[in-house]
């Protein structure tokens, strides 16, 4: 399916930046956005790598060692290379509200109902498939990530990210997730007229909600930066997951760190 959505010619059809999106460096690596199809690709691998070898998931296209789907095709591809050999160690995907239209709505619209954010999509991002190869998560890849998010994210006028940060259930069937889900509802909870409805909840009400569960790396930096969760996770069946909603705003990062990433912002401008 995505090879019939793709064009034949190598540049990336649904690429919203201009032209002036140049590679740039950062802590020593190099962070650009995607072109063509064949640099898409690269991520795509990384990604299989990350979710489907250590996390164990179910991707569609595991026979060509590919995480890839449909939204690819309309999403901006964010890659962080490292110095050496410039391989693709860390990426993210962005839909814009722009982009979303086009691909009939946000790739989370297929777990949850969504509806409570309707007001907040016109300046809205949905993240989404972020990783890093193992060898490279400390600081460096991250800040060269969020710095390269945030700039992109002010250049477009948008104020709110939105996406589902994956909780693996293969060790212990879900009871993690769904421990974590009950700390975070108490501590990090969006104000109710923002909370979303798994279409297929992830069943929570059969594990300790008392005992503490250690946040993922992903969501700790997600929380770290003023996100909150939206709502009970939703069972990935097909990923083999749990799929946390989180939100976040521009606006509301702590101060150290929307210094910090608006100060690597600017050095790149």
């Amino acid at each position: 399916m995505l090879d019939q959505i793709v064009t034949h010619t190598s540049v990336w059809p649904y690429a919203s930046y201009s032209g002036n999106w140049a590679a740039e460096e950062n802590a020593g690596f190099t962070v650009a956005w995607a072109t063509t199809w064949p640099e898409v690709r690269e991520a795509q691998r990384l990604r299989y790598r990350v979710f489907a070898g250590e996390m164990g998931a179910r991707v569609p296209s595991q026979r060509h060692g590919l995480d890839a789907d449909e939204f690819d095709a309309y999403c901006d591809h964010l890659l962080v290379r490292e110095p050496a050999d410039g391989a693709v160690v860390g990426t993210y995907r962005v839909l814009t509200p722009d982009q979303a239209l086009a691909a009939g709505g946000l790739y989370s619209d297929q777990a949850f109902d969504l509806s409570p954010l309707d007001g907040l999509r016109p300046r809205m991002a949905e993240l989404g498939r972020a990783c890093v190869d193992a060898r490279f998560r400390h600081g460096g890849v991250v800040l060269a990530l969020w710095a390269a998010l945030t700039r992109y994210m002010v250049s477009r006028d948008l104020e709110w990210m939105m996406g589902c940060c994956s909780l693996p259930l293969k060790d212990d069937g879900g009871s993690s997730a769904a421990r974590l889900w009950h700390a975070l509802s108490r501590t990090h909870l969006v104000e109710p007229a923002l909370r979303v409805k798994p279409l297929l909840p992830l069943p929570i009400d059969c594990y300790d909600a008392v005992s503490c569960v250690e946040p993922p790396p992903l969501l700790k930096g997600y929380l770290r930066l003023g996100a909150r969760v939206m709502g009970p996770p939703a069972w990935d069946s097909d990923f083999g997951c749990a799929d946390l909603p989180v939100l976040m705003r521009l606006d509301d990062l702590p101060t150290r760190y929307r210094n910090r990433l608006l100060t690597a912002v600017s050095a790149q401008t």
